[in-house]
């Protein structure tokens, strides 16, 4: 039987060298997503921890960051998802759980009227950011585009 050590390092662990590397080297999510070759979002969570990081893409990171090779290994960990993974309490965050509070139900009817009974998946998903500018004072403009899915019975 042969015995594979466990990475020294966690996702978790992983995610916050990384982060704190890019604040320190001053690095824009941008130029990390070019390096990795994918979107702006999906390059931000995955150095976050959300989204997987093969080999490659690990040494890619690691490289542009200035990352150990513990750190660059935990990175290619599987994600980890979910509420433990965000600070709830920070006012963005915040107030993105009021925009369901308050449109949530909005958007299942709406969903419902348009598409039938089914859901938005978050697994086919495409969330994308970009900054508006207005005369009134700069805007965030999130679109989330994900794949209908119908409900079945069986």
């Amino acid at each position: 039987m042969t015995i594979v050590p466990l990475p020294r390092l966690g996702r978790r662990e992983a995610a916050a060298a990384a982060l704190a590397a890019k604040h320190r080297l001053q690095v824009s999510w941008t130029t990390i997503a070019k390096s990795l070759d994918r979107s702006l979002v999906w390059s931000t969570s995955a150095v976050l921890g959300q989204q997987p990081l093969d080999a490659n893409q690990a040494h890619t990171l690691g490289q542009l960051l200035q990352l150990d090779g513990d750190v660059v290994e935990a990175l290619q960990l599987p994600p980890v998802r979910g509420a433990d993974m965000v600070d709830t309490t920070g006012p963005v965050v915040y107030r993105l759980q009021e925009v369901v509070q308050v449109y949530g139900s909005t958007v299942a009817e709406l969903i419902r009227e348009e598409f039938g009974d089914g859901i938005m998946s978050t697994i086919d998903f495409e969330l994308s950011f970009e900054r508006r500018e207005d005369p009134h004072g700069d805007r965030v403009r999130l679109v989330l585009d994900g794949k209908f899915l119908p409900y079945r019975v069986f």
